[in-house]
């Protein structure tokens, strides 16, 4: 058997023991979106030592991971303007839905949030319509 379900179930973990201790240890919800959007418009600078230490840790983990414990296959497009197209329609959406992946489906459903529910919903769908509509109707992916 392949492991590369092990390697998801460990990431989810591991994103979810980090939003039960920001939670803990802040009292507050780890939604990326919020983290990033706080700095942005400076409305998070009051704490925003601990949101860029948080933040940093976000992106150094999955380096360190690949450094030191295993390579990671990925199937990413080298189409970098589709990558960046990409990067943009997800900030876009997490706007619009006030708030990410990590905020609705990790921290939202877990307080059985009726709107974090929904959004996860709509970012899975959105997720299946686009992939299909790239891969099969227009084949960048």
């Amino acid at each position: 058997m392949k492991h590369e379900w092990l390697i998801g179930f460990i990431g989810g973990l591991m994103i979810g023991t980090a939003a039960l201790i920001f939670l803990v240890v802040n009292g507050r919800i780890m939604g990326v979106s919020g983290l990033i959007g706080g700095l942005i418009d400076r409305s998070g600078w009051g704490n925003g030592r601990e949101r860029i230490v948080f933040l940093f840790g976000l992106f150094m983990v999955p380096v360190l991971w690949v450094r030191f414990i295993a390579p990671v296959e990925t199937h990413v497009t080298n189409n970098l303007s589709l990558i960046i197209i990409a990067g943009l329609l997800v900030g876009i959406g997490s706007r619009l839905a006030n708030g990410c992946t990590s905020g609705h489906g990790v921290c939202g459903i877990s307080r059985f949030s009726i709107r974090s529910i929904f959004a996860t919903a709509v970012y899975l769908m959105s997720g299946v319509i686009a992939i299909s509509i790239f891969r099969q109707l227009l084949g960048v992916i």
